[in-house]
């Protein structure tokens, strides 16, 4: 029946669950010289002569089968951009998480440009079809001559070795600020992760770099300009417009490369991979917002097992998750060749004894610490939250300010500026409050804006400067100023901050989250360590045993203590959960059919807005395939339950959704 062609399996770019699988077509012969495993292609579907986009993934082994195919309709482009080891690596983290392959191709694979695509293959000397050609042709761009530098600060060629022998390790980054040659000013670990991906890549292997912002990115990317060629690095990232993206994408098509990004990056194409590196992999950055919301360290794991390359955690705490796979000796543990500890002072039993400090809501030591660094050079003030004030109350009864539309929570911007509603935007020009019917406000939380109000009325004359998500600021000179920057917008300063204050840690910790306390030391941490050698890193209202992990930079024995007490509790990351949402029927009978004795308990169901129902699943590692099967299944039957309505009605009785996530970081 399928004389004069091939049959191919293509997967359909579609996000049904129901069609998370392979289809059979015929590949006449008219396509089969541009036909290749990984290329674009158009296909017909059986109901109402529909074409979809999909992709060739491979051909049937063997031509002998009798049944009626429908062609492939065309192939879209002859590059094959769906690398077989990102189908695999996709299959694999979308199977574990129970979603389906092409939400994953969908980060993996970025839109095609026709354009940048025409110049990529022209450039090569490829015409459309030698999708061959495009896909392993070398840009004529290598390695030979170049010597990497030995990686600093560690013992014996540790690191290098371990890039040798494919090894997993949890990396204690070193925690000071160096100088570039030039004049910029990175963090230790930029250095330290450019200087292995330019070993790995000297030996004609791709590296591959995920770190979670803009911010890190730029610090990673200064020392790879000192450390690796310009032409070895391919930046892929969110703020890159789709062409460059694209065109980035295809360089790594082409030869090795040092491939940095943020966490769609880890799912880079990559033959010949040699390295993985991921700095700060409890930042929630790293976890990706969209099904099947596979956080960057678990596909970096997936990938590792599958291609064998190294694997590098680092940072300057330890994430639960890595030390469970420390402890199990699935990853090591590998220190800097010297302690560097910072300079870390709680303040916790000490108060404002002077006007001064008083106002500016810090301790005298701590007040007294800021002024004299003002002397020579900037001092780091970290607080919790952006804005003037962002939560409001009621000055007669204390009631939290609500918008009288939408019920969220009311903010002042600036010291002038009405009252605006946090979630809708609406301004309160004439709000009152529904407890006591009064109209005057008082400011419960202080933002960044009024502490640079407050600490500018401390220290007079001294320039002070606000770096937060709508005042981006990446650097600062080394002359004197306060810098009053929210948790994790910290500017790095030429030579290092002459002091830090650390203030909000009372409110910081005050979250309703089973990660609150790792947030925070890892906050606190990063920004301890922009501090210039022997400047003092004041803790402001923080006591007990996180102030003296976080004094005696002990990251790893807390991290150990801490999964001690999840391990009892049955809390993640010692177990992993799953959360099944939708009407309470079908969650129902989707905790119904997993397997029994696969599930440690199930917490629920809890009713949620919009009239649908949560149940919370917590199971062994080593249950969780059977588990993710299951809810699987489940979610194709709710997808297809769909039926017609009665004649003359038209259209569809939507069923309800079921969603189901994985290791969702704010469960509990």
């Amino acid at each position: 029946m399928n004389a004069g062609g091939r049959v191919a399996r293509v997967l359909l770019d579609s996000a049904l669950p129901q069609l998370d699988h392979l289809f059979d077509y015929r590949v006449p012969e008219a396509l089969l010289e541009d036909a290749h495993p990984g290329v674009r292609v158009k296909v017909p579907l059986r109901s109402a002569g529909r074409i979809a986009d999909g992709y060739l993934i491979e051909f049937a082994e063997g031509d002998d089968y009798e049944g009626v195919l429908s062609d492939v309709d065309a192939v879209t482009s002859p590059v094959p951009v769906l690398a077989p080891e990102v189908w695999a690596l996709a299959r694999r983290v979308s199977d574990r998480s129970a979603g389906t392959a092409n939400d994953v191709v969908r980060l993996a694979v970025p839109p095609r440009a026709v354009r940048v695509e025409k110049a990529w293959l022209a450039a090569r000397g490829v015409v459309p079809s030698g999708a061959t050609d495009a896909a392993s042709g070398d840009s004529g761009e290598s390695a030979d001559g170049f010597e990497p530098a030995a990686i600093r600060g560690y013992r014996d060629g540790r690191i290098e070795a371990a890039i040798e022998a494919g090894e997993r390790l949890a990396l204690q980054a070193i925690p000071r600020l160096a100088e570039l040659p030039g004049g910029a000013w990175v963090g230790e670990w930029a250095i330290t992760l450019a200087q292995a991906a330019a070993r790995c890549w000297a030996s004609a292997r791709t590296a591959i770099l995920v770190v979670p912002d803009y911010r890190d990115q730029d610090q990673l990317a200064a020392a790879l300009a000192v450390f690796a060629p310009a032409h070895a690095v391919a930046r892929v990232d969110a703020r890159q417009s789709n062409p460059e993206r694209y065109g980035a994408f295809l360089e790594c098509l082409s030869a090795p490369r040092i491939v940095l990004g943020n966490r769609s990056a880890i799912y880079a194409p990559a033959e010949n991979l040699g390295l993985i590196g991921l700095w700060d992999d409890g930042d929630p950055l790293h976890s990706e917002p969209l099904s099947p919301y596979v956080h960057a360290r678990d596909a970096a794991l997936v990938r590792q097992e599958q291609q064998g390359a190294a694997l590098i955690f680092a940072g300057h705490t330890r994430s639960l998750e890595v030390q469970r796979l420390v402890e199990l000796g699935w990853v090591h543990d590998v220190a800097p060749a010297r302690a560097i500890v910072p300079r870390i002072i709680p303040t916790a039993q000490q108060a404002p004894t002077s006007g001064f400090a008083q106002a500016a809501r810090i301790p005298s030591t701590a007040w007294r610490e800021a002024k004299a660094a003002l002397e020579n050079g900037p001092v780091l003030v970290q607080v919790a939250r952006p804005g003037y004030a962002p939560v409001l109350a009621c000055q007669n009864c204390k009631q939290a300010a609500r918008c009288n539309r939408c019920e969220g929570p009311l903010g002042l911007a600036t010291a002038t500026a009405t009252p605006t509603c946090g979630w809708c935007g609406a301004i309160a020009a004439d709000w009152v409050c529904d407890n006591c019917e009064h109209t005057q406000f008082r400011l419960v939380s202080i933002g960044a804006g009024r502490t640079a109000e407050e600490l500018g009325r401390a220290f007079p004359g001294v320039r002070v400067v606000v770096a937060d998500g709508e005042h981006p600021l990446l650097a600062v000179a080394a002359e004197p100023a306060l810098v009053i920057a929210t948790r994790g917008a910290e500017p790095v300063a030429a030579g290092g901050y002459r002091a830090i204050l650390l203030l909000d840690g009372e409110r910081m910790l005050a979250r309703e989250t089973l990660r609150v306390a790792d947030d925070c030391l890892r906050w606190w941490s990063n920004a301890a360590v922009l501090a210039a050698p022997g400047a003092p890193t004041m803790l402001v209202g923080v006591s007990g045993s996180l102030a003296q992990t976080l004094a005696t930079w002990q990251h790893a024995a807390y991290a150990s203590r801490e999964l001690a007490d999840r391990r009892e509790l049955r809390f993640p990351p010692a177990v992993r959960l799953a959360s099944v949402t939708g009407a309470t029927e079908a969650v129902a009978a989707a905790v119904a059919d997993v397997p029994q004795g696969s599930l440690v308990d199930a917490l629920g169901p809890a009713p949620l807005p919009d009239g649908v129902v949560r149940t919370i699943l917590r199971f062994d590692y080593a249950h969780a395939g059977a588990v993710a099967e299951s809810l699987r299944a489940a979610v194709i039957r709710n997808a297809t339950s769909r039926r017609r309505v009665p004649a003359g009605k038209g259209g569809y009785r939507a069923a309800p959704t079921l969603k189901v996530r994985f290791d969702d970081p704010e469960i509990l």
